[in-house]
This record gives C-alpha cells, structure tokens and sequence, in this order.
C-alpha cells in the first residue's frame, strides 16, 4: 500500500512509502483485538480493593438481644451482615493478569493497523524535531497535517523528548515509540501519525 509522504508544513514531498502488506494490509482479526485490549485493561486496575467480612469487623460479638419473645426481628452480633457491620463474600486483593499468546498480540497489533490503513486513517510524515519543547510548533504540525482536534497519536522510532514535551499540553494527542505500540493505543486513536523511520522500525518489530 503506498502512501504519500508529508513534510511537517503538511505540504506533499513528492515521495511515497510502501506500507508492508502484511502489517498494514491483513484481514483484521476482531477477536485477537478484543482480546488484546481486554488485557490491556485488566492490566491497569491495581486490584487493591477489599472489604472487611464478618471475622475482621470491630465489635462485641455478643447477641443483642435473645432470639424469641421481643416482638422484633431476631438478631445476632453487632458484626451481622444484615445489620451494616460486614459484607459477604467481599472483594479481596487480587492480581488482573491477563496471558495471552505473543502470536494473538501480534496479530491484533497487524489487525488494528490495517483497519487504520483501510479507513485512511494513517499519516506518513518526514522525520522532524524540535531543538526545544515548543507546544506552539507542535499544535502547528498537527494543524498542517490536519489532525488537530482529533484523537491522534504520533509514532516515532525513538522517544524525541523535546517533541514528547511539547505534545504534553496537548488534549486528545500522545506521543510513542514504534517498539512500545498497543492494541488498545490505535483503537483508541482517530488519526495515526508515522514518521518514515517509524514506519521502518514497525515493520523490523511486528514482521
């Protein structure tokens, strides 16, 4: 698939790019993806949450009252579930990982990215940098290359500080390395911005 390459003033070069077939041109395996971003995910909750049962609440486990004769609703301790005192069966620390095939990933990396392909939704720029964090020069670029506004992200061989830096102020953009990309990353994505080497270095990575 051949894709024309821009400059950062988001003016045509008159240079074009081959976008590997079996990266950016594979039938999109919706399942792989599902499960990609599925463990993604799972991958981000700390699972830190937990509530006392019965045995850990604090209090008397004395019975308020004696079973029969009160005219009221029989109860037990202070510590009962139905009085407020604990919870049963309550959530309690545990780990969310997700095991997934390293095929499986790869294969929902290649899905997402010819979809992105398919729509028209990926743009291939010229290699550029900043000499300094500049948010201005960086919204610039993102206008010329007319994704601003948009959820973009751009992909870079290797992490540019000074252009992380200034995408930092940025709503609805991020920066990545093409080594470090993920499912749930290009889903999450509207627009998809590779820079040349970048394009390179994700076919070394995923081929």
């Amino acid at each position: 698939m051949q894709v024309e390459v821009k400059n950062i003033k988001g003016e045509n070069t008159g240079r074009s790019i081959e976008l590997p077939a079996d990266i950016f041109g594979i039938e999109p395996n919706e399942h792989a993806v599902y499960l990609a971003v599925k463990q993604y995910l799972a991958h981000q909750r700390q699972g830190t949450h937990k509530t006392k049962e019965r045995s850990e609440a604090s209090g008397s486990t004395r019975k308020l009252h004696k079973q029969k004769g009160t005219g009221g609703s029989r109860k037990g301790d202070i510590n009962s579930v139905v009085l407020g005192g604990s919870r049963t069966f309550g959530p309690k620390p545990h780990d969310y990982v997700v095991k997934l095939n390293k095929k499986v990933r790869q294969l929902a990396r290649k899905s997402v990215l010819s979809a992105k392909a398919a729509a028209g939704s990926i743009t291939v720029v010229e290699d550029f940098s900043f000499e300094a964090p500049k948010t201005k020069e960086f919204v610039g670029v993102l206008t010329n290359l007319g994704v601003k506004g948009t959820k973009s992200l751009i992909v870079l061989p290797e992490l540019n500080e000074n252009v992380l830096k200034s995408s930092r102020n940025v709503e609805r953009t991020s920066v990545a390395r093409a080594n470090d990309l993920n499912t749930y990353q290009i889903v999450n994505t509207q627009s998809l911005v590779l820079t040349e080497s970048a394009v390179a270095k994700i076919q070394e990575t995923f081929a």
